[in-house]
């Protein structure tokens, strides 16, 4: 099983002819629907507004077959996040989050899901982003990690918001906790280099590494996939876009699916390689070629992957 604790939000889409278009949003709840829509048993644990929006995404969950027992409601409105989609289809994000649902998640709410929602056998746990970023919901995740069953496979995805972080140290200090603790890390060469500034990012990777993470993800864009881990590193190419450019919502959030799907299907190798994670990656990019063809977070079913979709076994 796979349980996605972070935030759900509400996407304000405004396009280059300034249209404005409400969409459903927020990386962890767009990576609990991809991951659901890849067929990954997914649980998903997030604060969720009684208003009309947070019965849109709860309803949006629900259909994708995503199961939403382990989110409380709360009377809060929902959180808005503003995405300006430039000329090249690239989303430049601004936040509304004060008095919002989405920080509201507590320690002792989240401490409850996560025990009402253990399942039997392996989980993958998965988190980041503003999960780390918004109080108290950033200081639930970090404490529900340090108490995370030593079989869960900790999926990090780093997805600095620079926009958001008022406190750099004390987020760091935080982000190290749990990146600490995480079998696969996953940053974008714009994440190492909030993180680690002027850094090359093969230092930036080690520092990673070095810290405490098993493995780290880094995407560029349309440059090649790096997957390294104390062992040794490999480079994925990107696989082409499947179409048309639209725009790059919900990209991250469907490579992150892919890679959890791939090693959903893999979980009985105990250990997280480059081999392996190369072979997720090629996965990932499988998802996400399909997703920047639509508008919004829009991920593929895995009917949508066949012939794409890498094999568990040896390359």
């Amino acid at each position: 099983m796979l349980i996605v604790a972070g935030e759900a939000l509400i996407d304000l889409v405004i396009g280059t002819d300034s249209s404005v278009e409400a969409a459903l949003g927020g990386a962890p709840y767009n990576t609990a629907r991809a991951a659901a829509r890849l067929e990954v048993d997914t649980r998903f644990v997030g604060c969720l507004s009684t208003d009309r929006f947070g019965e849109r995404l709860i309803e949006q969950l629900r259909v994708d077959g995503v199961n939403t027992d382990a989110s409380p409601r709360t009377d809060l409105p929902t959180t808005l996040a503003a995405a300006e989609i430039g000329p090249s289809g690239g989303a430049i994000y601004r936040f509304y989050l004060d008095g919002t649902s989405a920080p509201a998640l507590d320690r002792d709410t989240l401490r409850a899901a996560l025990a009402d929602a253990e399942p039997e056998g392996r989980t993958i746990f998965f988190t980041g982003g503003l999960a780390l970023v918004l109080d108290p919901m950033a200081d639930s995740i970090a404490a529900a990690v340090d108490r995370l069953a030593d079989d869960t496979l900790l999926f990090l995805d780093v997805n600095c918001r620079p926009a958001v972080i008022s406190d750099r140290a004390r987020y760091i200090e935080r982000l190290w906790v749990v990146l600490g603790r995480a079998d696969i890390v996953k940053a974008s060469d714009e994440d190492l280099e909030y993180l680690f500034p002027g850094t090359p990012l093969t230092d930036g990777v080690a520092s990673l590494l070095e810290v405490g993470a098993r493995s780290v993800v880094v995407t560029a864009g349309a440059e090649p996939t790096l997957v390294a881990d104390r062992t040794g590193s490999d480079e994925v190419p990107v696989r082409p876009v499947d179409g048309e450019l639209v725009d790059t919502i919900g990209a991250g959030d469907t490579f992150d699916a892919g890679i959890i799907a791939w090693w959903d299907a893999a979980l009985g190798r105990e250990d997280v390689s480059v081999e392996l994670l190369a072979r997720a990656v090629e996965a990932a990019h499988a998802a996400s070629s399909i997703v920047v063809t639509r508008r919004g977070a829009d991920p593929p079913y895995r009917r949508e992957l066949r012939g794409k979709w890498p094999t568990t076994r040896g390359r």
